[in-house]
């Protein structure tokens, strides 16, 4: 598959499933494997997990770890029906899942964020599995 989403039209609404990545502390990341994801209560998108496509944009997360050892989650997502969220402002920004969306995508060199990598945010934490664990 392309580095889009596609043009939005579904045949199989759900079933796509792409790998993804989080950036974490180690602590955090065993604690994510065997507990699960929590959403964030708002972000640039709202409520929701978020991820990337991007292993580097992950390695960059948290943004404040205080000198704890840092991990990157590799996972597998299902994305659902996504919403491509491209300028700020845009009027579903953060409330694309009242609207019937899964996951909002953000894409890459759009303007939303500053390193020009792509994020994504998936409202339920259900659709995500971690495969792998990386010390980051």
């Amino acid at each position: 598959m392309g580095d889009d989403y596609g043009n939005g039209i579904q045949q199989y609404p759900g079933r796509r499933i792409y790998i993804m990545y989080h950036g974490t502390t180690m602590v955090n990341a065993q604690k994510i494997l065997h507990e699960g994801f929590r959403c964030s209560s708002d972000g640039m998108l709202g409520p929701g997990v978020y991820v990337s496509r991007s292993k580097e944009k992950a390695s960059r997360y948290p943004l404040n770890a205080g000198g704890q050892q840092l991990a990157i989650l590799k996972l597998s997502v299902k994305v659902g029906k996504v919403k491509r969220i491209d300028y700020q402002g845009h009027p579903l920004q953060k409330t694309w899942h009242q609207h019937g969306y899964d996951t909002a995508w953000v894409p890459a060199n759009c303007g939303m964020v500053s390193s020009g990598l792509e994020e994504d945010c998936v409202y339920d934490p259900s659709r995500i599995r971690v495969l792998e664990i990386f010390p980051n």
